[in-house]
């Protein structure tokens, strides 16, 4: 049998479409691949967003930084030791941007000035993790990319 360039266009056209079809339906049945909204409660975090930019300001002037950091047992956090005891309430969250089923808050706890999340508590890949806190009546927020 012979092809002629009119029907191997053809073929290659059908060809073409039911790759995409059999993508389109592979990727809107599959829940492997996921695609709910980043963030739940998305517009009520977009009103308080001038209230996170100005924490981060506040955390930008201070004089000595927090540390978020990988550790060889689990993630650091290290507090500037002048300045832990003033710290009135705080929170670490902990995000991941591929599974909300994942995500978890604490309450900041310090122990000598550090806090440390053990890696029982985490599962690997990337972590988007903000420390909120406030101190002397102004609120902080230091944020961070960790891949464990």
């Amino acid at each position: 049998m012979k092809i002629n360039w009119g029907t191997g266009i053809v073929i290659a056209i059908a060809l073409f479409i039911a790759f995409i079809l059999y993508f389109v339906i592979t990727m809107t049945t599959s829940k492997e691949f996921e695609h709910d909204l980043v963030i739940e409660d998305y517009y009520k975090q977009e009103i308080g967003f001038q209230d996170e930019l100005d924490a981060r300001n506040n955390a930008a002037q201070l004089t000595e930084k927090v540390s978020i950091e990988k550790a060889a047992n689990g993630v650091l956090i290290n507090i500037p030791e002048a300045w832990s005891a003033n710290i009135q309430n705080g929170s670490v969250s902990f995000y991941r941007v591929n599974n909300k089923a994942f995500d978890f808050e604490k309450e900041l706890q310090l122990s000598n000035h550090q806090m440390l999340i053990p890696e029982s508590e985490l599962v690997q890949g990337r972590w988007d993790i903000s420390l909120y806190w406030e101190m002397e009546g102004k609120a902080y927020i230091a944020k961070e990319k960790i891949n464990f």
